[in-house]
């Protein structure tokens, strides 16, 4: 898939969300599988969850749709894992195709649900009330948070350290995982898309989105990359790196120049989108 298809498919998706519709690949299974050390991808086609396993118990990351659930437990069995050993459920953002399923994990696993401060009463609420973006992704079943998250807290289990990095603009509370893993470092891309219909500019609702995007523009573009990773699996090309897993000499999931080509991409849409929105 070159970066065109894949820019398509992303700005479908949010479309797809007006609609109140669900992506196929949304809810398609696909086969679980190792990303590098103890991390592992548990989602559907495109929708990403991943799992973080220890000694102590396990990480979840985005729980998905409440439909993603079954899933995703389903991924984590196959590959050998238990599902009711996940001890912490983090997420990307309070978006529902991130977090419909938590209230349901929750149930499943007992796990404590960690969220970034920004995006907690979201969550605890079952959507951005405040939102004048009327889209069927901002409601969910509510879920209480056990653990509020600022920027640059460390998710601690089992000998494994995830570091929350604030990535604010496609929620307040966006947030991109970073961890260290068989000494690379990985990268959990939270989003830094505008989905059709945000306002950047005299935003009453939010009126620091703008900035918030710069600013995670400014943040993603700092980090330290060779694992390639983010909340839907096409914004890294998931099933066309998973295809090569088998045959390729290096891991196809190291990827920092892909990663580079996207963060620069989404940031000249961004940049466009604004400059449109501007000139009204």
């Amino acid at each position: 898939m070159n970066i065109r298809h894949l820019l398509c498919t992303i700005l479908l998706s949010g479309s797809a969300h007006l609609l109140a519709q669900t992506p196929a690949a949304w809810t398609e299974p696909f086969p679980p599988h190792k990303i590098a050390g103890n991390l592992y991808y548990v989602g559907s086609k495109d929708l990403a969850s991943y799992l973080i396993t220890t000694a102590e118990g396990h990480i979840l990351i985005n729980s998905s749709l409440e439909e993603s659930v079954p899933l995703i437990r389903d991924s984590i069995e196959k590959l050998g894992f238990k599902f009711t050993d996940v001890k912490i459920l983090l997420i990307s953002h309070a978006h529902s195709d991130h977090c419909a399923g938590s209230a349901e994990v929750i149930q499943q696993t007992k796990a404590q649900y960690f969220v970034m401060d920004e995006d907690a009463d979201a969550v605890e609420s079952g959507g951005n009330a405040t939102s004048r973006l009327k889209a069927s992704y901002m409601s969910f079943p509510a879920a209480k948070v056990d653990r509020r998250l600022k920027d640059g807290d460390e998710v601690k289990l089992g000998g494994s350290t995830l570091v929350a990095h604030l990535t604010p603009g496609h929620t307040r509370g966006c947030t991109t995982w970073t961890m260290k893993v068989d000494g690379l470092n990985a990268v959990i891309v939270g989003s830094p898309n505008v989905n059709p219909g945000y306002i950047l500019v005299n935003n009453k609702d939010y009126p620091t989105i703008a900035s918030d995007y710069q600013k995670t523009f400014r943040v993603l573009k700092a980090l330290p990359v060779d694992l390639f990773l983010g909340a839907h699996g096409a914004y890294y090309d998931m099933q066309t790196k998973h295809a090569l897993t088998s045959a390729a000499a290096a891991n196809p999931f190291i990827d920092p120049e892909g990663y580079r080509r996207y963060i620069t991409d989404r940031e000249e849409a961004f940049l466009a989108e604004l400059a449109k929105q501007e000139a009204k």
